[in-house]
């Protein structure tokens, strides 16, 4: 299982660092930066599992980094978290109705943040909590490597299981050959873009089940999601 990728969009050195300190030593994979800008940037390159976000920060502030995210086709269904010195009713519920799944009021404690963050995680990606994995009529168990459809076992090669669990842990979710590329072969970077595709043709080849629609959707132009069927 691939770490879950945290980008920590904080302007506090002292608070970023301690942060960044306790996230990597949870194991996750994190990028850091004080300024929206950025933020926005980095989010655009590579869709994060989940975004820490403060209120107040350099260059495009918290609340509009959120709002750009949601309307953006890439992120807009990355968690957001907000951080911020903001306790007023009023501004939560602004920064919820702006897109935040969450939000934690400074000063707060460290462990209430990895609380936080790991509780969404296991909602929106269940494997990272070890269990198994449904979407639609199929269900992956990543402990005895195992998919099923529809009651029947399906057999899978390695390659094909690791993509089938990629798309079921981001569900609806549209990839590009890309993003694939790194998400299912990391750093294999003589891999070419067309093996995505093979592969994509004998994944569909191997969950597919007589009478049973093709829950693998090409996206002209884009890339492959999987879909509830």
């Amino acid at each position: 299982m691939a770490a879950p990728r945290l980008l920590l969009v904080e302007d506090d050195p002292a608070l970023a660092e301690l942060l960044e300190f306790r996230f990597r030593n949870e194991g996750y994979q994190v990028q850091v930066t004080p300024d929206g800008d950025e933020a926005l940037l980095l989010a655009a390159e590579e869709a994060p599992d989940l975004v820490v976000l403060d209120w107040m920060i350099e260059g495009t502030s918290g609340i509009e980094v959120c709002r750009r995210l949601r309307k953006t086709k890439a992120t807009a269904h990355v968690p957001i978290l907000m951080l911020t010195a903001r306790g007023a009713e009023d501004d939560k519920i602004r920064g919820l109705e702006t897109g935040a799944d969450d939000y934690l009021t400074k000063p707060f404690s460290p462990r209430e943040l990895l609380a936080r963050v790991g509780a969404i995680l296991r909602r929106i990606r269940p494997a990272l909590a070890g269990e198994m994995l449904t979407v639609g009529d199929l269900t992956l168990d990543a402990t005895a490597h195992k998919v099923t459809r529809r009651s029947q076992v399906v057999a899978l090669g390695p390659t094909e299981f690791r993509l089938l669990r990629h798309f079921m842990e981001h569900p609806g979710r549209v990839f590009s050959r890309n993003q694939l590329l790194d998400a299912v072969w990391g750093n294999e970077s003589e891999i070419e873009l067309r093996t995505v595709d093979v592969h994509i043709r004998r994944l569909r080849k191997g969950i597919e089940v007589e009478g049973a629609p093709d829950p693998v959707r090409t996206v002209r132009s884009a890339g492959y999601a999987l879909e509830a069927v």
